[in-house]
């Protein structure tokens, strides 16, 4: 693991999920754009429970691409709500791989997802407060 990257991951678990054949390109990586759509569902997730409500990406900040996944390793997808403004909030994404028949696991990307809250129009609608769990 390089020594800039976090020891575990940082976040909420939110997607685990198997790279299967259908998900690499012609060199046999996993496609950088198949591990991106991961992460859009995790951070999606995160945003429509937050906001509960419909939410849609509107922009994608800093995503490194660390680390090539091959078949058969597992993707965990971590999400931290890093701030949430009236009508938006920006995710913070990691994207973890653990090596197949092995415990290794090393960080694959990292970046920022915004989304935006709508009404049943598409049109922006004001974030409600953050509800209190009921173990606080």
């Amino acid at each position: 693991m390089l020594e800039n990257q976090p020891r575990r991951p940082s976040g909420h678990l939110t997607i685990r999920v198997i790279a299967m054949p259908g998900n690499t390109n012609a060199a046999g990586d996993v496609f950088g754009g198949w591990v991106m759509s991961q992460m859009d569902l995790a951070a999606g997730s995160a945003a429509g429970t937050r906001a509960r409500t419909k939410t849609v990406t509107v922009a994608i900040d800093g995503v490194s691409f660390l680390a090539p996944m091959t078949v058969g390793d597992e993707l965990s997808v971590y999400t931290n709500i890093a701030r949430v403004g009236r009508t938006s909030m920006t995710i913070e994404v990691e994207a973890w791989r653990r090596v197949r028949q092995s415990t290794e696991t090393q960080l694959v990307t990292h970046g920022r997802f915004i989304f935006v809250a709508l009404d049943q129009n598409n049109r922006p609608i004001t974030i409600p407060p953050e509800e209190l769990s009921s173990e606080e």
